[in-house]
């Protein structure tokens, strides 16, 4: 007879509201979901629910949103679910005293093949790092950040010219089962935690942040590229046009690059058959969508019927 397990789950992002859903429709019961509590967005400060309180209160479920998760009553509320796991995705960092509270601990869905790109930011940088393939990885949570035994592994290939965004979106559909796997294998008691392997080898996938994400243009230019593909479609690869009298602020969502011998310095802008190409040590770097400042993103061909770039136009 299949056990049915207790879950409270953990998250805030759209990311992990595929996790939530998968649960729901297995066999295995969601009594709580805790989630951020609600921020202040956009121009009108409004409060704006994180997604996985949208889905919460879709499916009736109760909801806690805790500014400190080890408070007292926090850490009350949560026993008194008499949950059997807790189940994490996309949250902040969990303090011992709440995940040791369910009798089969607390598991985090993960996105990337731990122990590598363990962070924040994982789908990102495993784009930007170029990687060929990553995965899913759900393990049993420690003191320390992405660093428990591992409970299930699921590779994927990373496929060519693939986002960040087009990545996150297979791997959202993929969490479901995985979650509902890892649910399994702990209700039938056969579930394996395997410890990480020590290594020196470790990339991690640390936060991004302003100085992380602005284009540098001493690169390769598929690195470059890889850059802007890993930040797109947040936050955004960004950089600094340089023209005779002025500095922009540029975001960078797209372009492609074609190898050759460059006879102008990395960052020098030259336009061709509606193109804007940007030299780079090993070749052009072809700029494909771009964001001006206050102005909406567009494509280049599109952008080039009303906006020149002077001759000597860089990026820095």
């Amino acid at each position: 007879m299949s056990i049915s397990l207790r879950v409270v789950f953990m998250g805030t992002p759209a990311f992990a509201v595929a996790g939530l859903r998968g649960i729901l429709e297995s066999r295995h019961e969601v009594v709580a979901v805790v989630t951020a509590p609600d921020r202040p967005a956009g121009r009108g400060k409004k409060l704006r629910f994180s997604a996985v309180k949208e889905e919460a209160l879709a499916q009736d479920i109760p909801l806690l949103q805790p500014e400190k998760l080890n408070d007292k009553d926090n850490l009350n509320q949560l026993k008194t679910f008499n949950a059997d796991v807790f189940v994490v995705v996309a949250f902040r960092m969990l303090p011992k005293v709440v995940w040791s509270i369910p009798s089969l601990g607390t598991f985090n869905l993960h996105a990337s093949l731990l122990p590598q790109y363990r962070g924040a930011a994982p789908i990102h940088w495993t784009i930007i790092n170029g990687e060929k393939e990553t995965g899913l990885t759900t393990f049993l949570i420690d003191e320390k950040i992405d660093t428990g035994a591992v409970l299930l592994r699921q590779r994927m290939t990373i496929k060519p010219e693939e986002t960040m965004g087009a990545l996150s979106k297979r791997m959202q559909a993929l969490s479901g089962e995985m979650i509902v796997k890892t649910l399994d294998v702990l209700a039938s008691g056969s579930a394996t935690a395997v410890p990480q392997p020590i290594t020196k080898d470790l990339i991690p996938a640390p936060k991004l942040t302003r100085e992380n994400t602005r284009v540098d243009w001493g690169k390769n230019g598929q690195e470059i590229v890889n850059h802007i593909q890993g930040l797109n479609p947040f936050p955004t690869a960004w950089s600094i046009l340089e023209l005779p009298n002025e500095e922009l602020y540029v975001k960078l969502n797209y372009a492609h690059f074609v190898v050759g011998r460059p006879i102008l310095p990395p960052g020098t802008i030259t336009i061709e058959d509606q193109q804007l190409n940007v030299a780079v040590n090993d070749g052009y770097v072809y700029i494909d969508e771009l964001q001006l400042p206050n102005k909406k993103s567009m494509k280049t061909a599109a952008l080039l019927n009303g906006f020149s770039f002077p001759e000597k136009s860089r990026f820095i």
